[in-house]
Formats: C-alpha cells, sequence, structure tokens
C-alpha cells in the first residue's frame, strides 16, 4: 500500500502552484503556472476565475505527475488562496457572472470615503478589525451587485455566490456541493464580526449584500467534504483552508518587541503585491 500524500493548493495573485507533501512534511514536488492579470483602466485589477480554476487543476496534476505518483497516493487536499479577491457565480451553473476584483483594486474607493464621512468607520472597525478600505471584499461585492447586469436579480432569485478564491476553489472540486470559506478568508471580507466569527446582519445591510449570497463560515483545519473531480479519486477530503499571507502574523509577532517593552502591532495592511507590511505601533 502506497503511503499517504498530501496535495497543496496554494492559488496566488499572479500564479497557481501546488506541492506534494509525504507524511513526515517533507516536499517531494512542486509545480507552478502564471495566469493572466487584467487591467481594464488605472486602479482595477481583474482575474478571470476560470483561468484561476484551469491553471490550480493543471498544477495538481504536473505536480503528482512530478512525484511519480498515482493520484490515488493524495489522502488530503488542502488550499491557501490570495485573500479579498471577490468572485460571484451562478449557483446553477458554476459560471462567474464577472472577472473577479483582486485585493489590489482600488474601484471602490469612493464608497469607502462616502462610508467614512457617514461616520460608520469605528462601526466597523470595532465588528471587524479592519480599516475601511478598498482592499476588503465588502465595497466590490457592493460594486458587482450594482454594476454587473443581471447580478442583482440572480441574487434576488437565489441563484448567486459569492466567495473569495478558497470557496471558488471548494465549489469547483465539489461540483457546488460545498460552499464554504475559513474565518481567515471571512474575517477579510468587511463582514464577519470578528466577536461572533459570523457573518453580521448590521454590516451586510450596511452594504447591502444579501445574506444568501455567502459560504458558512468554518475553521481553518476540517475536513470541509470530499472531492468530485475526474483528476482524484472519488472523495478525497478537502481538509485545510488559510488565506495565503498569514506571514504577515508571524511578522507582527517578530516586532512586538522593542526596545525590551512590548507592543502591540494592529491595523495591518499589505500595501502591495510584494508584501510589504504598514501599521502603527503602540
Amino acid at each position: 500500500m502506497s503511503a499517504p500524500y498530501i496535495l497543496a493548493l496554494d492559488q496566488g495573485t499572479t500564479s497557481s502552484r501546488a506541492i506534494v507533501f509525504d507524511t513526515t512534511g517533507g516536499m517531494v514536488s512542486m509545480a507552478q503556472k502564471e495566469f493572466p492579470q487584467y487591467y481594464p483602466q488605472s486602479g482595477w485589477v481583474e482575474h478571470d476565475p476560470m483561468d484561476i480554476w484551469s491553471s490550480q487543476n493543471a498544477v495538481a496534476a504536473e505536480a503528482v505527475s512530478k512525484a511519480n505518483l498515482n493520484k490515488r497516493d493524495i489522502s488530503a487536499v488542502g488550499i491557501t488562496n490570495q485573500r479579498e479577491t471577490t468572485i460571484l457565480w451562478q449557483k446553477s451553473t458554476g459560471r462567474p457572472v464577472h472577472r473577479a476584483i483582486v485585493w489590489q483594486d482600488r474601484r471602490t474607493a469612493a464608497h469607502c470615503k462616502d462610508l467614512k464621512e457617514r461616520g460608520l468607520e469605528p462601526l466597523i472597525r470595532h465588528k471587524t478589525g479592519l480599516l475601511l478600505d478598498p482592499y476588503f471584499s465588502a465595497t466590490k461585492i457592493a460594486w458587482m451587485l450594482q454594476h454587473v447586469q443581471g447580478v442583482r436579480a440572480l441574487a434576488d432569485k437565489g441563484d448567486l455566490a459569492f466567495g473569495t478564491v478558497d470557496s471558488w476553489l471548494v465549489w469547483q472540486l465539489t461540483k457546488g456541493k460545498v460552499h464554504v470559506t475559513d474565518v481567515s478568508n471571512a474575517a477579510r471580507t468587511l463582514l464577519m464580526n470578528i466577536h461572533t466569527c459570523q457573518w453580521d446582519d448590521e454590516l451586510l445591510e450596511l452594504f447591502g449584500i444579501p445574506a444568501s449570497i455567502l459560504p458558512e463560515i468554518r475553521s481553518s483545519s476540517e475536513i470541509y467534504g470530499g472531492i468530485d473531480d475526474d483528476f482524484y479519486p472519488s472523495g478525497v477530503p478537502i481538509a485545510g483552508i488559510a488565506g495565503d499571507q498569514q506571514a504577515a502574523l508571524f511578522r507582527a509577532n517578530l516586532l512586538r518587541t522593542r526596545n525590551g517593552k512590548k507592543y502591540v502591532w494592529h491595523r495591518l495592511l499589505p500595501v502591495d503585491e510584494h508584501r510589504t507590511y504598514t501599521g502603527y505601533l503602540r
């Protein structure tokens, strides 16, 4: 009997990667593939969700092949992904209704400014722990609901799904049977209440987002469902999800001391795709 291996799907901003690990945690093989970036106008950044899906599938197959393994040697799959990037798709077809709006995209800056001028940032920050910024998913969802023809109607019919990239991959891998996200991704949407770890009704109303489109929030380490895809043996479990900038947390911990004094790093926010971080020490 072959020893079990774990396949990690690492879906990033400019490329998709797949890594095969053995039971000791050692890396056995890796494959990587870039996919197109779209810039419709200044400050706008988009991905085709189908490019994300196809490139991730391609590197998964390549990584397994490089390791000289059979697909039946894979005992579980884990996902790490670019965070905040926002995808809406039709539930009944599994097809995206618009290109994904990427985390760097700034098209909703005016929306965020309006909310700040209305004095709503303290409420949002208290509930989410986040700055009110176009970086996060909520105003991206609101933009698509308002500006993409037919999307609001799909939402009203209950035929629209939202997800960050983790949700999109899980939906595709399970052929629409599982619509979930984990807390590390949900916490970056401006819609999850960090005190309850649930979607917040007041925030949903504030951004004009129907709860029916949202995935179920789950922990970062559990079995979410079995894969239903020809590449994998039937039922291989998806058993872990995490946003791919968790290095920010480790950097924050490393910066908690200065001159022998303890500090708390807060308002942590990557400002470019190379993961340069800004924040304030107190």
